[in-house]
């Protein structure tokens, strides 16, 4: 059974083990979260799912004048002045920012449960349970499709959390306790921020929510994360109990309105069932075309046939049809001869710079998956922005909702269109990297990762040829590797393209500007 197998190192790193691989991605070498501005009016942006918190009662914090509130300043005096360096350690991990650190846990997750689960003695697959979790094969296999929304929810979870935590900050405006005691020894950069409720107990609240839901056979250890983030407040001389406990409540409640829309957008379906992928296989054949078939021995069933109806979050699932692209060329025509061609020609004769594409844009089995990659590049990229918590949030929340809906779109006509691989239709075509187990068109890569470069080209313009650069060759990768047609590849950049503006479109109207 596989298992995190260390907690006392994480200040350095986290690791994970996977199919006996470590995956090492905590990145210690961040520096510590010191944003340019607070964006002290972030309560009044526009959330994307929870937008009141009319059903949750957030207490009135003590006066910091009160008897109970100067006995938490003397607790707080006590444990900031006696830090162990196992302590300092976990501090210096948690202070470059709690949202960042949430997606790398994610990341690292995410890796860990991205292997496909072997074949029975009798050829079939068994199916990762929910209700199960421990059970072999542990839930969930987090393939590109539910990794993309398991980045969204987090992402959303935390960035409408942060939305009604500044709410409350801006009510309440307690000060941070150092500002009512400047005796108390702080070992995180001091700001100006009102202290209730804690932005770090509010996003270790509603990830804890979210990835307990997503990861159940890892429960204990995100558990042990979200304990040390509220602690590590405590150890530094940032925040008192209470303003931990207000925050953490308020990230719980806000994340179980979230789980509330995840259970009913359609993802419980999206497997399918062997009635329905005769059928898909049927109406592929009945158009006069080659059907798409496992290229796994013994076959496997197709990846989440149905996701691509899962419910969106950046626009109404009724124009899901008008946004999937018109049809690949015709598995007879010139046309996917001439393509067919190209990718022989790739395959047959690999270049090392090419070589260092394909491996590059691989993210197959036991990775954190293409979208994973683009949230990588992006927080590389976000730490040089000086950004507050909330506007971390708002990007994340930004960039993996159209990731998310990325997915919907390039799954919806994946299996709408059903067509076979490069090498099922020339076996002289041998893969240089692994073959998914699902239809072709349109790439997955290059839909990802034109939605994930628009997106990010709004957010950092200065950056924006790069991301469209890096799009281009995680596209080309996929034809280099010898399972993409170029149709694939361009029409799939088109269609990301798209999704990415309808992000910008809610970016320009959210009333962060």
């Amino acid at each position: 059974m596989k298992k995190i197998i260390t907690y006392s190192l994480v200040g350095l790193f986290i690791l994970v083990m996977s199919c006996n691989k470590d995956i090492i991605e905590s990145n210690s070498d961040y520096p510590e979260l010191a944003p340019a501005t607070q964006d002290i009016n972030g309560g009044d942006w526009k959330p994307f799912i929870v937008s009141s918190s009319a059903g949750f009662a957030m207490p009135a914090p003590e006066a910091v004048n009160s008897s109970s509130y100067q006995e938490e300043l003397k607790e707080l005096k006590t444990l900031s002045s006696n830090i162990t360096s196992e302590q300092r350690k976990i501090i210096d991990y948690w202070k470059v920012g709690s949202v960042l650190r949430w997606n790398e846990i994610m990341r690292q997750l995410v890796a860990k449960h991205n292997v496909p689960p072997y074949q029975n003695e009798d050829g079939t697959y068994p199916v990762p349970s929910a209700a199960n979790p421990f059970s072999y094969p542990e839930f969930p296999f987090s393939n590109p499709p539910y990794a993309a929304r398991a980045y969204a929810y987090l992402s959303l979870a935390q960035y409408d959390a942060l939305i009604h935590a500044w709410k409350y900050k801006t009510q309440y405006n307690r000060p941070a306790p150092y500002k009512t005691d400047p005796s108390i020894e702080v070992s995180v950069t001091k700001n100006e921020l009102p202290s209730y409720p804690s932005e770090d107990a509010v996003v270790s609240g509603a990830s804890f929510e979210l990835m307990k839901l997503l990861f159940p056979a890892d429960i204990d250890y995100i558990k042990e994360m979200a304990e040390q983030e509220k602690t590590y407040r405590l150890w530094s001389g940032a925040n008192v109990k209470s303003d931990l406990a207000a925050g953490d409540s308020l990230g719980r409640w806000v994340a179980r309105q979230v789980i509330q829309r995840a259970k009913t957008d359609g993802m419980g379906v999206a497997g399918g069932n062997p009635a329905i992928w005769t059928k898909l296989e049927a109406d592929c054949i009945a158009k006069g075309e080659t059907p798409w078939i496992s290229l796994e021995t013994p076959k496997r069933p197709p990846m989440l046939p149905l996701f691509g109806n899962v419910k969106p979050l950046l626009f109404d699932p009724a124009i899901i049809a008008s946004l999937r692209p018109g049809p690949p060329p015709s598995a007879t025509s010139p046309q996917m001869r001439k393509e067919l061609d190209e990718v022989l020609d790739f395959t047959s004769n690999p270049t090392k710079e090419r070589m260092r594409i394909v491996n590059f844009w691989a993210d197959g089995v036991a990775t954190y998956t293409p979208v994973g990659h683009w949230n990588a590049i992006a927080s590389d990229d976000f730490v040089n922005m000086q950004l507050s918590e909330i506007r971390w949030a708002r990007n994340y929340a930004l960039l993996n909702s159209s990731l998310m809906d990325a997915a919907i779109i390039c799954w919806n006509t994946k299996y709408f269109y059903f067509n076979a691989r490069p090498c099922q239709l020339d076996p002289r075509i041998k893969t240089l990297t692994g073959v998914p187990n699902f239809p072709a068109y349109i790439s997955g890569h290059s839909t990802f990762s034109a939605a994930a470069a628009t997106i990010l080209g709004y957010l950092a313009p200065e950056r924006s040829a790069d991301y469209t650069m890096m799009a281009t060759e995680a596209s080309n990768s996929r034809m280099y590797g010898g399972i993409h047609y170029r149709a694939d590849c361009e029409v799939g950049l088109q269609t990301g393209q798209k999704i990415g503006n309808l992000a910008i479109d809610r970016a320009k109207t959210d009333g962060s500007n």
